[in-house]
């Protein structure tokens, strides 16, 4: 197994990605720590996981809160004995263009988007070091490297991600940790689904019709992102440090 014995903490483990990622960590031999603000999908991605074989543990709660993000690592340390990999998932879209965007817009998504990473990487560092090594995955996303319209603060948050990924990739490349990002382009979630639901608009229809604008033919499936984070993760990505890897299936952010 991949990933057998290896510590995984999975943030928004409920959600279309992450759900996705500890069915996967978990036919490989992980033992996981979930957390998602949603307790109910919380529940049941650790029951899906414990069905799987793994040695599961969650615990649900806000990554706007610093102190809930050090909570993961701490619960996840006494739990499990320390952290190998940490794979930084949960993430939300709000849409707008700067007139548009509220105060609680933006700090929503620079807390979840950005905030949460840097307090769960800065907590899970200094145990990864103390164990040798280990490997962090970011999400960004081509949106906040290539910034798309009408996203600022999503945009804005995620670019930060990028840029934090490439200085964290330098900076503990030394300590035996390997800190990379995946940028995908739009995927078929739940998360997507509800924004188009929110906007008025067929989600069948909205995600059919953006099919025709990828290259390959269609947006990614939660899979797709989950296989590329599991392969930054693991062992076979063993000299990929400080990087920021698209998975677009060709399409380019364009207005």
């Amino acid at each position: 197994m991949k990933f057998e014995n290896k510590v995984v903490v999975i943030t928004g483990g409920a959600g279309g990605v992450g759900h996705t990622l500890v069915r996967l960590f978990a036919r490989e031999g992980a033992r996981l720590m979930i957390t998602d603000i949603n307790e109910a999908g919380c529940q049941a991605a650790a029951d899906e996981a414990r069905e799987l074989g793994a040695d599961v543990d969650f615990l649900a709660g806000n990554l706007r809160e610093k102190a809930h993000c050090e909570a993961v690592i701490t619960r996840t340390v006494e739990r499990f004995g320390g952290v190998d990999i940490l794979l930084n998932n949960a993430g939300i879209i709000p849409r707008g263009t700067i007139e548009e965007t509220s105060d609680d817009m933006w700090f929503t998504a620079m807390d979840v988007n950005l905030n949460a990473v840097f307090f769960l990487c800065r907590a899970a560092i200094p145990h990864m070091k103390h164990g040798g090594g280990g490997a962090i995955v970011n999400t960004s996303s081509v949106w906040g490297t290539y910034p798309g319209p009408a996203h600022v603060a999503y945009c804005t948050s995620k670019g930060a991600v990028a840029a934090l990924t490439r200085n964290l990739g330098r900076d503990c490349a030394p300590l035996g940790i390997r800190v990379n990002a995946v940028c995908p382009h739009e995927i078929n979630t739940p998360m997507i689904r509800s924004g188009f639901e929110r906007r008025g608009l067929d989600p069948d229809k909205a995600v059919e019709a953006l099919n025709k604008t990828v290259p390959l033919g269609r947006i990614a499936e939660p899979e797709d992102i989950a296989d590329v984070i599991a392969f930054l993760a693991s062992d076979q990505a063993r000299y990929i440090a400080g990087e920021c890897v698209e998975v677009t299936g060709a399409k380019p952010v364009s207005g």
